[in-house]
């Protein structure tokens, strides 16, 4: 998933500066078809943490969690949870809800009494502003343009080798559990 993640943290949040990863077998035994037990070959999680150089210069960090082995407990497949200084944003692949500063409730943490606040119900959905089309298809349709009418091109092999350098950096992060550096991509 890494090489997923590089597009969605360059485009939306800032290019990457370097990673810090490790990944793990959280189940080890498997079952085929049959039902036969066998011994997994693949790791089933990864976890790392980003350092982006924001699109206004700023220092951003970001969590990215994959997992096979997880069961979902949200509002879709894939969560999106950004905060910034004004407030929060909650996005899935479908929608999104906010939070503001002025809007964030101030829960006293009691351990030995049960918290009655609703914190899902505290967020506002984002209204929908325009009807967004299947993105594949609009990836296909810019692509077309730039082979039929000579159209610039966003998604390049470089880019696409930015993705394969952050997989690199989190493997080697992995490997020798250190924070990793990721440079810029000289093409």
């Amino acid at each position: 998933m890494m090489c997923h993640w590089r597009y969605v943290l360059d485009n939306l949040f800032g290019e990457v500066k370097s990673v810090s990863c490790i990944g793990t077998t959280h189940i080890p035994t498997r079952w085929d078809e049959a039902g036969k037990p066998y011994e997994c070959t693949a790791d089933d999680a990864a976890y790392a943490t980003a350092e982006l150089v924001g699109h206004n210069g700023e220092n951003v960090i970001a969590q990215l969690n994959m997992s096979w082995a997880t069961r979902v407990n949200r509002d879709d497949l894939v969560t999106f949870h950004v905060d910034g200084t004004h407030g929060s944003a909650v996005a899935t692949l479908t929608g999104c809800k906010a939070q503001s500063r002025v809007n964030t409730p101030r829960p006293v943490w009691n351990p030995d009494v049960k918290n009655t606040m609703d914190f899902s119900d505290q967020w506002q959905d984002v209204p929908d502003t325009q009807v967004y089309d299947n993105g594949f298809k609009i990836q296909w349709e810019h692509f077309i343009r730039h082979v039929v009418e000579n159209e610039p091109y966003k998604w390049t092999l470089p880019e696409g080798a930015k993705g394969v350098q952050l997989v690199e950096a989190a493997l080697d992060s992995w490997k020798e559990r250190r924070w990793v550096d990721v440079p810029p991509l000289k093409v």
